[in-house]
């Protein structure tokens, strides 16, 4: 879809990152002499490694299609070894170009990561980019209380990765070791659970959205709210912008969530929950999908490769459909889908207790875990930039010219090359706000990070 032309508005086309390789900022190394070679050089490997896991995910031939999330990586991987001085040896790129080498899906993702941190040691610089779908998970427990959305990234296989995921992971990051994730998706202001907001308004708009569902709870606006924009969902998914009243707020949030430039070709990058359940169901050639078993079909696909917090989910709605079936809860299970109980007793009766092995050996400690949006602390180490707000879309663009890319993707490396010197967090994620707003983009990018990381040089 062709957006109306407009004077500042043309996407900036992709440029070459400037090379400018640079020592660490100081914030981030002790004042401490560092060991010299036989030249009387700094000693490289004393400065700290710098490693990084870059992500691309196009969805090619799916109704999830995208353009522009391959380039985003390839320009970010130049950019890393020319600008930031990154050692090839030291990127793993994960990409679904092909059928060839390692795909983008969940279970790799995630071991890619686990690798990352766990070879890390305190001075490391660790970097992960992703360029991709981005989705919402609604609650599914039942409990009244469970108010919330779990912020996804989608994978290849549609194995999604939850945000507690990535604050789990966060909290392995060694002392010492500054880990920066740039997520260009939709809804990715929450990527890093419990992060502190430096720049942007997630926080305060799901804070107050929870307090909007659980007023509109009682009335029955809740579901007619969220079957509207399920279907809003649909045709921003493909590029068409539909208008906001002025003064609603659905499931997603705010006034206007679209990320549209005013010239070129754009697709956000979400994926609506009415496409995760058609391909999902593609997937396992079963119809009985809804929202409601979304979680429960993830396990029952992808089992010890699903998300840790998926198999929280299963582990505790397991124990209430036991319960349930002893008769300790009146056989019931709130408002999880009866499909979902018809899964459980299939798998039960069949003598299938070893599918939910998974399930039963995940460490969980309260019910609490496993609710849609739940907030625990984070540690200080982890650093988000967010291609928009987590209640927006971030916009995957192609220009007349043919060129596509992710929008937030664009503006960092715009920024990059315009500036030879240090960039901190701050001045990027400022920058890149004034950059795509002149462009004709809604989205906000934000910042996630500690205090002390805010005005720390990107990446290193």
């Amino acid at each position: 879809m062709h957006a109306p032309s407009g004077k500042n508005s043309r996407p900036v086309p992709p440029e070459s990152p400037t090379t400018d390789r640079r020592i660490p900022h100081p914030l981030l190394r002790p004042p401490t002499p560092q060991p010299a070679t036989q030249e009387g050089e700094i000693d490289a490997a004393a400065m700290g490694r710098k490693s990084a896991l870059l992500v691309g995910i196009n969805y090619p031939g799916t109704k999830a299609e995208l353009k522009g999330c391959h380039n985003d990586v390839d320009r970010m991987h130049r950019c890393l070894v020319d600008r930031f001085g990154f050692e090839e040896e030291n990127i793993r790129v994960l990409v679904d170009r092909g059928s060839s080498g390692p795909q983008p899906t969940g279970a790799n993702i995630r071991r890619a990561l686990a690798r990352l941190v766990g070879d890390a040691r305190p001075g490391d610089f660790l970097f992960f980019h992703y360029s991709g779908h981005g989705t919402r998970l609604p609650a599914e427990t039942g409990q009244d209380d469970d108010t919330g959305y779990d912020e996804c990234i989608v994978p290849s296989d549609m194995n999604l990765i939850t945000d507690q995921d990535f604050r789990e992971l966060v909290q392995k990051v060694p002392e010492g070791c500054l880990f920066t994730i740039v997520s260009d998706s939709c809804h990715s202001g929450g990527l890093l659970d419990k992060a502190k907001e430096q720049i942007g308004n997630s926080t305060k708009q799901n804070q107050t959205q929870s307090c909007e569902r659980e007023e509109r709870s009682d009335s029955g606006s809740s579901f007619r709210s969220f079957l509207k924009e399920t279907v809003r969902d649909v045709f921003e998914s493909e590029g068409i912008h539909l208008p906001r009243n002025r003064h609603s707020q659905g499931h997603d949030g705010g006034d206007d969530q679209g990320a549209q430039p005013t010239d070129g070709h754009t697709k956000n990058r979400s994926l609506p929950l009415s496409t995760l359940i058609e391909m999902l169901k593609e997937k396992t050639g079963k119809d009985d999908i809804d929202v409601g078993s979304i979680r429960m079909t993830l396990f029952n696909i992808f089992g010890d490769d699903a998300s840790p917090k998926v198999k929280k989910f299963m582990k505790v709605m397991l124990g209430k459909f036991q319960q349930g079936q002893s008769g300790e809860q009146g056989g019931l299970m709130g408002m999880v889908g009866a499909l979902a109980q018809e899964f459980l007793k299939a798998k039960l009766e069949g003598n299938e207790e070893q599918a939910f092995k998974p399930a039963t050996e995940q460490e969980i400690h309260s019910v609490d875990e496993v609710y849609a949006g739940t907030k625990t602390w984070a540690p200080n180490s982890g650093i988000l930039i967010s291609g928009c707000q987590s209640n927006q879309t971030s916009a995957d663009a192609t220009t007349p010219q043919g060129s596509s890319f992710g929008a937030l993707s664009n503006a960092i490396q715009s920024i990059l090359a315009e500036k030879r010197s240090d960039v901190t967090n701050k001045e990027l994620v400022m920058k890149a706000r004034g950059l795509l707003s002149k462009q004709g983009y809604t989205q906000q990018p934000g910042l996630y990070c500690s205090d002390e990381h805010v005005h720390v040089s990107f990446i290193c």
